[in-house]
């Protein structure tokens, strides 16, 4: 399958948020172009705001690289600063959250292997996990203490 799309001709089909209003707006350009093994995103975080909550994959592989803009990556509980030009590997495992704190618009092309739809997302700043493509969150207050998956345990 061959697209030929233009990035500032965007069908809006293919965007979460295609008049911007809220504070990210995220444009599926490997969706939209029919990509079915990758994903390739392009993120527009508004000055004052977040990505998304800082968080990490429990098989997601992500590659990220700074198109615009400047701000700051929470990166496994260290803060670094990012600007034009800077990018980011990220096997599973390790938390992220971009954070803008400039004036203008941080642009982040996002990068990706589909995975499993179930994959697990960890958010530790409020206790939850998120299995993707089910929807559903648990939260880890209520964990159990003392499981085990050995069947041969009482």
């Amino acid at each position: 399958m061959k697209k030929i799309l233009n990035i500032h001709n965007f069908p809006g089909d293919f965007a979460d948020a295609p008049s911007f209003q809220s504070p990210m707006k995220t444009l599926y350009l490997g969706h939209a172009a029919g990509s079915e093994k990758i994903y390739v995103n392009m993120d527009f975080v508004k000055p004052g705001y977040k990505s998304v909550k800082y968080h990490s994959h429990s098989r997601q592989e992500e590659f990220f690289l700074i198109m615009k803009g400047s701000g700051k990556v929470r990166f496994d509980d260290e803060i670094h600063e990012i600007r034009e030009g800077d990018f980011i590997s990220k096997t599973p495992g390790h938390f992220h959250q971009f954070i803008n704190d400039s004036d203008e618009v941080l642009q982040i092309l996002d990068c990706g292997l589909r995975i499993d739809r179930n994959e697990a997302i960890t958010y530790p700043d409020e206790d939850k996990i998120l299995v993707k493509g089910e929807g559903l969150v648990f939260d880890m207050e209520h964990r159990l203490r003392n499981w085990s998956s050995d069947p041969n345990t009482v």
